[in-house]
Parts: C-alpha cells; sequence; structure tokens
C-alpha cells in the first residue's frame, strides 16, 4: 500500500517541505553563534510544523550541565531570540528529543557517550540514524573533531541513513590552508554530505537576485556590457571589533566578509542562467564566474585597505582598531577592504565590479548596485538634465530587504527639467509573510539534504585564488589606511573610483 498522502497534489506549493527523521548536533553549543541564531532557528522551524516529530538536538560542550540545565539554556535563548512566538506545546515536543554531552575534542570517553546518546534517541525519538553534526567552533578544531567523528563510527552512514558535516566559515585563511581543511573533512564525509554555511546565501534576497534576474524579461536583457557602466557591492557595518580581537586579529575584513560574502554575491549577480535551480547547475555557473574574475593590474591603484581610527558614531566616541582590547598596536589588519575586479567574459568584459566591506562605517547596510551608463541626452538641452545621475537597480540584502530602481523624470513645472527620482519595493511591505532567518532556512536544507545554497569546494578555493594574490601584495606594501569611525572609509577608497570618474554609493 502505498504511504504518500492523496490529498498532497505534487504541484501545490503552498505545502512547504518537512524533514524526515533526524537530528542534530552542535559542538560549541554554548557559543553566541549557537545561542542567539542555531537554537531559535530550530525551535522556529519546530513551530512552523517543519521539523520531524521525533527531532533531537544533542550540543556538546566543555561545560558540566545536565540535560536539564542544557533545555533551559536553549528554552532562554529561544525566548529571547526567536523570530516566531513562544508556545509552550511545541517547547514540550523538542524538549525530549534535548540531550547534553560534556567534554572535550580530544575526550574519548565524551565521544562515546555521544554515539550511545545517539543510538538512545534513534530507538525513543526515531531519528532513523540520520543526524547532522554542527561545528560551530573556532576552525583550529575542524580537523580534530571531525577526525574523533570518524574514530568513533559517527561519520558512517548505515542502512540508508545519512551523516552530515556542517560547517561555519571561515573555510582556511588561504588557499593551502582550505585545501587541507577540505582534504581533512572529506576524508570523513563524502562532498555532497558536506554543508558549508555562508549565512548571506540562506538570505531571501539573495535568492531574490536569481528571482528577480531570470524570471523578469524586464532586467535580463540589459544585465551585460551593452548597458552596464559598474557594479558596486557594499557591507557595511557601524559595529567594531566587539569582544572578537583574537579571532579577528590577522584575519581582517578581506577574509572575513569579501573572499565568502561578497565573491558569491558577485557570482550571483553576474553569473549565466542555470540550466535549473538544483545545485549541481548553480555551483557550475557560480564556478565559472569565479574562474573568469581577473585580478587588478596594479595592486597600489585598484585595492585599498583601511582600519578604523576613533570618531563619533551613533553620537558615541569610538576608540580606533589599534586601541581596541587585546589589539596589538602595530597590527596590520584591516577592518575596511576594497577591490576593483572585473570579470573576463562575453557579457561582462570592461565592466568593473566594486566590492568593498568595513566596520565602523556610516551604518549597517549590505546591498548590490547595478549603476547603468548613462543615455546619449540628444534632445535635451544640458540645463534640462544636469540633475540627473546614472540608471541604477539596487538590491538590499540587510536590513530593510528590498529593491530600488533610480530612473530620470520630468519635474512638474512648465519647462523640461528631469531629475532622478526612485521606485521602491520592500519585502515587508509586499508580503504579509515575514522572511526566515538565514539559519532557518540553511538548517531545513541541511535536513532535506538540499545543498543549492552552500558554496561547494570549487567555489571556495577559486575565491582564495582571487583574494591570496592581494593578501599577499598587502602584507609587504605599506600599513592600512586611517579613516575615522562613523565615516564611509578612507579618502584612498574614493580616489580608486575618481580616477576613473565614478563615485562609490552612499547607501
Amino acid at each position: 500500500m502505498s504511504s504518500s498522502n492523496p490529498l498532497r497534489d505534487a504541484a501545490d506549493r503552498r505545502l512547504p517541505r518537512i524533514a524526515g527523521p533526524s537530528g542534530l548536533v552542535i559542538f560549541g553549543v554554548t557559543g553566541d553563534l549557537s545561542r542567539k541564531k542555531l537554537m531559535p532557528a530550530v525551535y522556529d522551524l519546530a513551530n512552523r510544523g517543519l521539523l520531524p516529530p521525533g527531532f533531537s538536538l544533542i550540543g556538546f560542550a566543555r561545560r558540566d550541565w545536565e540535560d536539564e540545565d542544557f533545555a533551559q539554556v536553549v528554552h532562554d535563548s529561544v525566548k529571547e531570540h526567536a523570530r516566531t512566538q513562544f508556545r509552550e506545546e511545541v517547547w514540550q515536543q523538542l524538549i525530549q528529543g534535548m540531550r547534553f554531552v560534556q567534554g572535550d575534542f580530544d575526550d574519548d570517553a565524551a565521544f562515546a557517550t555521544l554515539k550511545a546518546t545517539i543510538e538512545e534517541l534513534d530507538k525513543q525519538q526515531g531519528t532513523g540514524g540520520n543526524f547532522a553534526f554542527y561545528l560551530s567552533v573556532p576552525p583550529k578544531f575542524f580537523p580534530k573533531v571531525v577526525q574523533q567523528l570518524k574514530k568513533h563510527g559517527l561519520a558512517d552512514q548505515q542502512n540508508g541513513s545519512w551523516r552530515r558535516a556542517v560547517i561555519e566559515k571561515p573555510f582556511g585563511h588561504d588557499l593551502k590552508s582550505a585545501q587541507d581543511l577540505n582534504k581533512v573533512v572529506h576524508e570523513v564525509f563524502p562532498p555532497h554530505e558536506v554543508f558549508r554555511i555562508d549565512h548571506y546565501l540562506g538570505k531571501e534576497t539573495v535568492q531574490n537576485i536569481l528571482a528577480l534576474r531570470f524570471a523578469n524579461t524586464l532586467f535580463e536583457p540589459i544585465w551585460n556590457r551593452s548597458y552596464v557602466d559598474h557594479i558596486q557591492i557594499t557591507m557595511a557595518e557601524d559595529i567594531g571589533i566587539g569582544g572578537r580581537a583574537g579571532y579577528y586579529d590577522g584575519i581582517g575584513a578581506a577574509r572575513d566578509v569579501i573572499q565568502n560574502h561578497l565573491l558569491q554575491l558577485l557570482a550571483l549577480t553576474a553569473m549565466e542562467e542555470p540550466a535549473s535551480f538544483d545545485a549541481h547547475a548553480l555551483v557550475a555557473e557560480k564556478t565559472k564566474v569565479l574562474g573568469a574574475v581577473r585580478l587588478p593590474k596594479d595592486f597600489g591603484k585598484e585595492t585599498v585597505r583601511g582600519q578604523y581610527a576613533e570618531g563619533w558614531q551613533g553620537g558615541e566616541q569610538a576608540v580606533g582598531y589599534l586601541q581596541e582590547d587585546g589589539i596589538d598596536p602595530k597590527s596590520t589588519t584591516d577592518t575596511y577592504a576594497a577591490v576593483r575586479l572585473e570579470i573576463d567574459n562575453r557579457r561582462w568584459a570592461g565592466v568593473p565590479f566594486y566590492l568593498r566591506t568595513g566596520k565602523r562605517l556610516g551604518r549597517r547596510v549590505t546591498e548590490i548596485a547595478v549603476v547603468f551608463q548613462r543615455a546619449p541626452h540628444s534632445p535635451f538641452d544640458h540645463t534640462a538634465t544636469e540633475e540627473l545621475g546614472q540608471n541604477a537597480i539596487v538590491i538590499r540584502v540587510q536590513p530593510d530587504e528590498g529593491i530600488t530602481m533610480r530612473f530620470g523624470s520630468k519635474v512638474p513645472g512648465t519647462s523640461m527639467e528631469i531629475r532622478d527620482v526612485s521606485m521602491d519595493f520592500a519585502y515587508g511591505e509586499s508580503f504579509t509573510e515575514s522572511s526566515p532567518e538565514a539559519y532557518e532556512r540553511l538548517i531545513l536544507d541541511v535536513l532535506l539534504g538540499d545543498s543549492n545554497l552552500f558554496p561547494r569546494l570549487e567555489e571556495v578555493e577559486q575565491s582564495w585564488r582571487i583574494l591570496d594574490p592581494i593578501e599577499e601584495y598587502w602584507d609587504t606594501h605599506g600599513k592600512p589606511a586611517q579613516y575615522e569611525s562613523g565615516t564611509w572609509g578612507p579618502a584612498e577608497a574614493d580616489e580608486m573610483l575618481a580616477r576613473e570618474g565614478r563615485s562609490w554609493r552612499r547607501p
């Protein structure tokens, strides 16, 4: 007898995909990421009815907790950070499958306990032997944890069950370390069972780039060198490094953000239309674009790095990077990075892509601006169009997710005068549903085995091939330029665009 639901029509898009029997093990469960993002995302998925009834959550960390302590921590995190309303009956269902395992990463007894806990939950909750291991730990511990999973048989897939590894960025700090890390992980988990989390790819707006481009006849015909003047991709933060001195110093803005988030946004903005939206087709097109990226001829003129100095931000006096606790006063780590890249293919030849990221900038914003060439204004005299800028399509990834189009319109009155106007679409106003958190979508995709929103090995390696030569140049040439906190970065970055008659958008 068929077990499929006769009332469920495969063509009905309203019914969401629900994960099958499975569980999640979080290493480093006491960390910030786990408390603020992962555990609330698990609760929100349960609340939306997208997790299987017997879903299990195991936390692994050094703290000496009982299962009840762990449940309390999850409870408090969920209450504080969950996107959806807290419902006691959902919580009671979740808590049945929650366990805590205490130990260090080199503690064999703890991994034996973990194995026993998984087997117990299999029987009690019916997880079917399907578990994802989420490594929410500093990258230096990845190899150790993965090797322990192998040693204790926790990565073995038996009787049709699956075991998956989820890794948070950074995926190495250069090409060689990324290759070493991939080698270690792939010795234990097959490539299609390794999920590298770039939470930017889980954001609705990022997926909307694909919808905007490929579902509309309006944009795709002009999305090329014949009409586009240049593209700017910005990720700005208005905060400093906070308490992350230990992680951040020596890594810097380019490694932290350009190598993954911004090059992924570039790939999605520039790629050719994939044959379908499955993982293989998407990866193939993104890898092609990243492989065609051409590095600057003159690193001195076409890349800029900076460090925030003291200044006023949000009405408060902010200290400079070199004065932050735990930072060496001689540190040359970049807190701002801007690079000019080109893509050597037929669609984009000659169109510059400007990528910039920084901390302590004017405001928190991530956006992609596609700026078009000026129209040949033959019928208008100069004074009619002097107020007119360039047409642009701006995709706002965060906050206020949406799309803005900038174009010229006649000013009301008796004379012909044309000025820029903006047309704005905001997700929050056009749709009644609120967007799920990136981690909700990504955790669900891991449990479903759907990897189209996760960067693959080839993309990670291509990204390091782009960034490594720039980092090597910076290591041997001068020091980061200083910029005042609360401004939009160093003057050198403005000069980089001004040389070509362009300027940065003020988001």
